[in-house]
């Protein structure tokens, strides 16, 4: 793995967080912001579980964030949600001077029938910027190997279009381990003229479990290489969190040489990994 001292000027880096789910999670993820803060990333964002529900732990999640002296952007999801769901917690958070926001569809909880109001992403943007104009900087979701549920990728394509025409600011992607899968699509949508920056999301490794738990679920792919490498460490977790960092920095230079606008980071509420992914790259 060769390192190179890589710019992050005019770049934007960011780290994305759940809300904590118990008084030592609160603690931990407290620490975990001072220590990323020190990176001076361009925000924090924080996720909602399935149908929009914790979105008040989101919200006081990003307030914290934000009373450490950090800039933070909630996730909002409208499946499930109602217009006047939706059209409340916007306004708290306009009333509560976020400027930042993360607009997805959401995924529908288990035993939920209807998907709400909203159907998509594009609707959801689209209510945001009607209820608030500009004051949002909104971000959506971008997926380079196209989203699980999208009949084909040129579906996808159009899907995400329209949530830029409806008035996206800039795109996150689903993390990936194919840096061609992220080119591909960034010509893709170009050639469509569309011109928001799209931030690579990236995931560190630090348990093969897991990884394959949340790609199985979400679509994203494990590349057979990987896979077969971590699988035969068995149950050693430090070969693998040791072949992960090195498969992950490498991508992250990859992507950034190529001309990524910067990255955003699946922190899973802890610092480790992604520090040592940033003082690898030699990220000034």
């Amino acid at each position: 793995m060769t390192q190179k001292l890589i710019e992050s000027t005019s770049r934007q880096f960011s780290f994305e967080f759940f809300p904590p789910k118990s008084a030592e999670g609160a603690v931990k993820l407290r620490e975990t912001v001072t220590q990323l803060g020190q990176l001076n990333p361009a925000f924090f964002s924080v996720t909602f579980g399935a149908g929009g529900s914790t979105q008040e732990g989101t919200l006081k999640t990003v307030n914290d964030i934000r009373a450490m002296g950090y800039n933070a952007a909630p996730h909002l999801s409208c499946i499930g949600s109602t217009v006047e769901s939706i059209r409340e917690i916007v306004h708290r958070y306009r009333d509560a001077g976020i400027r930042h926001m993360v607009a997805l569809r959401g995924d529908l909880p288990s035993g939920m029938a209807m998907a709400g109001e909203f159907r998509h992403a594009s609707d959801l943007v689209a209510f945001v910027r009607t209820e608030t104009g500009d004051h949002f900087h909104i971000e959506v979701a971008a997926y380079p190997e196209y989203h699980p549920q999208s009949r084909t990728a040129q579906e996808d394509l159009k899907n995400f279009k329209r949530k830029v025409e409806a008035g996206a600011t800039s795109a996150i992607t689903q993390y990936f381990y194919n840096p061609d899968a992220y080119f591909h699509f960034v010509d893709e949508v170009r050639a469509m003229g569309i011109d928001v920056p799209i931030v690579p999301g990236v995931m560190p490794i630090g348990s093969f479990s897991q990884l394959a738990r949340f790609s199985d679920a979400c679509g994203a792919e494990i590349p057979r290489w990987i896979r077969r490498k971590m699988e035969g460490f068995g149950d050693d977790s430090a070969s693998i969190k040791a072949f992960g960092l090195d498969v992950v920095t490498d991508l992250c230079q990859e992507l950034l040489e190529g001309g990524a606008p910067g990255l955003h980071f699946y922190t899973m509420n802890g610092a480790g990994a992604s520090t040592t992914i940033w003082q690898r790259l030699g990220l000034s």
